[in-house]
């Protein structure tokens, strides 16, 4: 058992612009049949294409790029990937081509390199705006290569180290809170953590500054002040352990500065009260010897119950697997451990770059050792191609990306033993979209260890979650508020959009279809060509969808696909009213008989278009009445016989103008009637009366008298009317019917 021991990190200072014989002795530490004559290659091109550029600092840029070769060494990349870090500003920065890397070097280090290229100086709305279209791009590249990210990652990290040589305090502070915000969750996510905790302390020096300096006079103070404390620690573990016959290494290890801060922050404690400021790492051979360490220690000292995590038997997302206790050392001072075997170390400290290595003659990926040492460190990644597939805007898709990131772990099971990782606060509604997005589009209630309880509840570690799949695709009512990763809110928002814009194209067809009935015309799709043009739309389903959302009306479109178009039914303006001291003008009929009175009912309002009987009505004459009016249904049946069959005559379809009454339910908003009569306006229609009947905060009842030529052309506006946003509902109004009593 040794002790003593630092934990392994990357180096923070090699040689300022470091050679490519030292780049090269860099790699054979762990790839020995390197091909030194590639690597030279790269090296003198990229030394080359640099040659007229200078940093800010003033340093040649080429010392940039050698430098992130150099981290890419440490983390033991393979050669491509090394190569790439000297190559990756190449095609951005100089005359170079993805065409020439092809020639000098390889197609994998040129599709690398495009890889890690910034696409596009494009027109932004913002700089958050270019740092979410940044992202989605980064997010492309990984899905097919992730050591596009780990050369990203290593970019960033040497631009974090000379931050300082930046002038300006704003933009270094950009810098840094993207880096915190970004890259840094990034490298945790593939598990990389020696970069990661290097990124965080670096871009937290410049996010909060005083904080920084104030939380390392805190750890100077704490280690001068426990420093024997800790020696005794260390010592006692080393004796037990050795008793017990376990081999291995132990070395104390001291939290990052961010890393307290965060803890600081999210938990509400005071510095005092962190309790693995100090801490201690065991390195044994096996996941045996981690469980008999662990019985040594607890046998040895006090442990505190609610500090034991197992993440040997439960790993993270990310495939870390650690055995962690804390335990009352001397002076009852907290001493946390952990626990692991030199596999485990080495994928905790560089995630997905621990699993290249020598192999069949060759040093590439090894997706078998990832897959031994708990699985495919990759899987983190998929759920932020998800929600780039789910659509939505950049910054919409930079919320859900940070959803994703920033969240602590609950590891729950299906039915079947499936493990699923969510961040803490997720709902089964979360845990429905983990297993499948079908599944959360179709989810309607869920168990929880067997017990029925709502789409609201927290999941906790081990519950284990069956869903209630509905028939139907659609979010449940209040889903902002039930959703909490960022993969569901992407998935869910997609699905309202792909459902609103299915309604709009069918509402935008139906409106189509109606306005060329009405000219006479009969809708086809392929003779459309000339109007999309003029609409300045792609296609027809974009006409549909576009006219369905109220952004071109039916005349737009009619005035497209027909140039030059003129509508030659006069509006409603100078034509007779309908009503019943002229009805023998606009009815005929057999059986009317000179003299006797014609008056229209009341309770149906028969417009030119109806259907129309005429009822003799004892001392009433004949009330004229549509054939499916409610009222005729109360009569005896043999009162039909007294029926008469009457029909409209021309002057009523073609000079006249009824009456129509429309009662419709709206929104209680300002502009909502001055959109109805827009409406009827553009529909030729006249308002003449309006009526509130029922008024209330949100909504309101409205009747609205309206003269129109004809059943049709009150369809034609009870169609648009419905389209209105401020409109719930219109009908045609129809008079309450009372019933009738003999006469």
């Amino acid at each position: 058992m040794t002790s003593g021991a630092t934990s392994p990190e990357l180096d923070p200072s090699p040689p300022a612009i470091p050679s490519a014989d030292e780049l090269i002795a860099r790699i054979r530490r762990y790839f020995p049949k390197v091909d030194a004559d590639f690597v030279r290659r790269a090296y003198d091109f990229a030394e080359e294409a640099h040659r007229p550029q200078r940093r800010q600092s003033g340093e040649p840029y080429f010392a940039h790029v050698a430098q992130v070769a150099m981290i890419l060494a440490d983390l033991r990349m393979d050669v491509a990937t090394v190569c790439t870090g000297l190559l990756h500003d190449t095609v951005e920065d100089t005359p170079a081509t993805l065409e020439d890397l092809t020639d000098a070097f390889s197609e994998e280090v040129a599709s690398l390199v495009n890889g890690v290229t910034k696409l596009g100086q494009m027109e932004l709305r913002s700089k958050r705006t270019k740092q979410a279209e940044n992202l989605q791009k980064l997010v492309v590249a990984i899905s097919d290569d992730v050591r596009v990210l780990i050369v990203k990652l290593c970019d960033r990290l040497h631009n974090m180290r000379t931050l300082d040589a930046i002038s300006r305090a704003d933009k270094r502070e950009r810098i840094a809170l993207e880096t915190l915000e970004i890259y840094a969750p990034l490298a945790r996510r593939i598990g990389i953590n020696r970069v990661c905790v290097e990124l965080e302390d670096l871009a937290f020096e410049h996010v909060n500054a005083s904080a920084h300096e104030s939380i390392n006079t805190r750890l100077k103070r704490l280690r001068d002040a426990h420093a024997e404390e800790v020696s005794v620690v260390s010592a006692a573990m080393t004796d037990s352990l050795a008793k017990a016959g376990i081999e291995g290494r132990i070395f104390g290890r001291e939290k990052r500065p961010y890393s307290i801060w965060r803890k600081l922050e999210r938990k509400g404690l005071t510095f005092e009260e962190i309790a693995d400021i100090y801490a201690f790492r065991l390195i044994v051979d096996t996941p045996d010897d981690c469980y008999r360490a662990l019985g040594v220690i607890h046998q040895s000292w006090r442990c505190v119950p609610e500090r034991f995590r197992d993440f040997i038997s439960l790993p993270k997302p990310n495939n870390y697997r650690s055995l962690h206790t804390t335990v009352m050392g001397p002076k009852n001072v907290r001493v946390e451990l952990q626990i692991r075997t030199e596999e485990m170390e080495s994928v905790a400290e560089s995630g997905v770059a621990a699993h290249w290595r020598y192999k069949n003659s060759s040093y590439t990926y090894d997706a078998d050792a990832a897959q031994a040492a708990g699985g495919d460190p990759l899987e983190r990644l998929r759920p932020f191609v998800e929600i780039l597939n789910q659509g939505g805007d950049p910054e919409e898709f930079l919320e859900h990306a940070k959803l994703e990131m920033f969240a602590d772990q609950v590891y729950c099971f299906t039915p079947k033993g499936d493990l699923i990782s969510l961040p803490v606060g997720a709902t089964p509604l979360d845990f429905a979209y983990a297993v499948h997005t079908e599944l959360g589009h179709t989810t309607v209630a869920a168990k929880i260890n067997g017990r029925e309880r709502p789409l609201r509840t927290r999941l906790h570690n081990g519950d284990v979650v069956a869903i209630v799949k509905g028939g139907v695709r659609q979010p449940p009512a209040g889903w902002e508020n039930l959703a909490v990763t960022g993969r569901a809110r992407a998935a869910i928002r997609r699905l309202i959009r792909e459902s609103e814009r299915d309604e709009f194209h069918r509402i935008g067809k139906i409106m189509a279809e109606h306005a060329f009935r009405r000219e006479g015309r009969t809708l086809i799709e392929d003779d459309l060509k000339d109007a999309l043009s003029r609409l300045e739309v792609k296609d027809v389903h974009e006409m549909y969808e576009t006219l369905g959302r109220g952004r071109i009306s039916s005349v737009d479109m009619l005035n497209a696909a027909f140039p030059g178009r003129l509508d030659e039914r006069p509006d409603t303006t100078g034509r007779d009213l309908i009503q019943d001291s002229k009805a023998r003008l606009y009815v005929r009929g057999r059986g009317l008989t000179q003299g006797v009175t014609l008056h229209f009912a009341e309770c149906c309002s028969p417009l030119p278009g109806d259907r129309i009987v005429g009822l003799l009505r004892k001392d009433k004459g004949i009330e004229i009445h549509t054939i499916d009016c409610e009222r005729l249904a109360q009569y005896e049946e043999g009162a039909m016989d007294e029926w008469l069959d009457l029909a409209w005559t021309a002057e009523a379809e073609g000079n006249a103008v009824s009456m129509a009454r429309i009662q419709a339910v709206m929104h209680n908003e300002p502009g909502a009637l001055a959109e109805i009569a827009k409406t009827v306006s553009e529909n030729r229609g006249n308002i003449a009366a309006v009526t509130t009947r029922n008024r209330a905060a949100d909504f309101f009842d409205m009747e609205f008298d309206v003269e129109v030529f004809d059943t049709r052309h009150l369809a034609n506006i009870l169609a648009a009317i419905r389209m209105c946003e401020t409109v719930v509902s219109a009908d045609r109004a129809r008079a309450e019917i009372e019933e009738i009593k003999e006469e």
